[in-house]
């Protein structure tokens, strides 16, 4: 991928599910950017109240960004890459049937 110039990327855009839902995604970009491209901007619920949250860091020090994907709970979609076919899962919680 041409970080200067993305139209000029040779690599195919794939897809990989959310929820069920087809999300479109291009090489190199992470969970969270194939995600917030969509229009999807939360995609976990925190433990207690059950608030909404998605990106907040967007760097890997935070954890506001975990999703389940390919059922593992508890990875921070800033950092997991995107890859074709994999199930993303919004994260109730711990993401552990709590």
């Amino acid at each position: 991928m041409d970080p200067l110039n993305p139209a000029r990327t040779r690599t195919a855009a794939f897809t990989l599910t959310f929820d069920g839902r087809e999300i479109r995604a291009s090489p190199g970009q992470s969970v969270a950017a194939a995600l917030w491209s969509s229009g999807v901007t939360a995609w976990r619920t925190t433990r207690g109240e059950g608030r909404a949250r998605g990106v907040f860091c967007g760097i890997g020090v935070c954890f506001d960004c975990l999703v389940t994907v390919d059922g593992r709970p508890n990875q921070r979609a800033c950092l997991v890459p995107a890859v074709r076919g994999a199930d993303v899962r919004t994260q109730r919680g711990t993401g552990h049937d709590d």
